[in-house]
């Protein structure tokens, strides 16, 4: 599968804000923003255009994109199944991406950032209902139960351990629940709007791919 391999830092500096890609980094003076708060590039702090209406939407999707680390491509096909959802096209493709496995790892506290948990979910540690997925895309569905499974991987129990650790302050959503002592969490019900905390304006993505 295609990945981003650039920097994560330059694509907060890019957004102008912290996307927080980099887990327990952002939270400290080591993040990129508190240090260049410009964009990226040779004439990154000279850049100080206003954006045209299609600049702002485009600025908005790139953002949402970045912040689940989905490629172009990846981002359209959730999109579509939003358009051909029941209910609000933007807050359809916000509650797709939330149900990603990736993020929920994320979101239960067993990963300090989405990337992290990819690389939990590829290693085969995740089970949901008891059986093994390795796959980062698959959707969780209400009532799931997630755990992990590390069998003599000592290694791997010690890198979740820590994350839980480093995640303390950073509480699970009212969706979902954490046994943090037993690698556990359930999907108490699908997320909503309210739920997705971050800044972001849905309605300016609709937009764009409405032209």
């Amino acid at each position: 599968m295609a990945r981003d391999t650039g920097s994560s830092c330059r694509l907060c500096r890019r957004e102008g804000e912290k996307l927080f890609l980099k887990g327990t980094r952002c939270y400290t003076h080591r993040c990129a923003i508190e240090r260049r708060d410009y964009a990226p590039g040779d004439h990154g702090a000279k850049r100080a255009s206003k954006l045209s209406n299609f600049g702002i939407q485009m600025r908005e999707k790139q953002k949402l994109k970045r912040i689940y680390g989905l490629l172009e491509k990846q981002f359209r096909l959730y999109f579509a199944s939003a358009v051909q959802s029941k209910g609000v096209t933007g807050t359809v493709l916000l509650q797709l991406l939330e149900r990603r496995l990736d993020n929920v790892i994320y979101r239960l506290g067993f990963a300090t950032s989405r990337k992290a948990a990819r690389q939990i979910v590829s290693h085969g540690f995740v089970m949901i209902n008891d059986k093994p997925v390795n796959i980062s895309s698959v959707l969780v569905k209400q009532n799931d139960e997630i755990s992990l499974r590390f069998g003599s991987d000592q290694k791997g129990q010690k890198m979740v351990e820590a994350n839980f650790e480093a995640s303390k302050a950073r509480t699970a959503p009212a969706w979902l629940t954490a046994e943090i002592n037993h690698f556990k969490g359930k999907i108490l019900r699908l997320p909503e709007r309210d739920d997705i905390n971050f800044p972001i304006n849905e309605q300016l993505i609709v937009e764009l791919y409405s032209r």
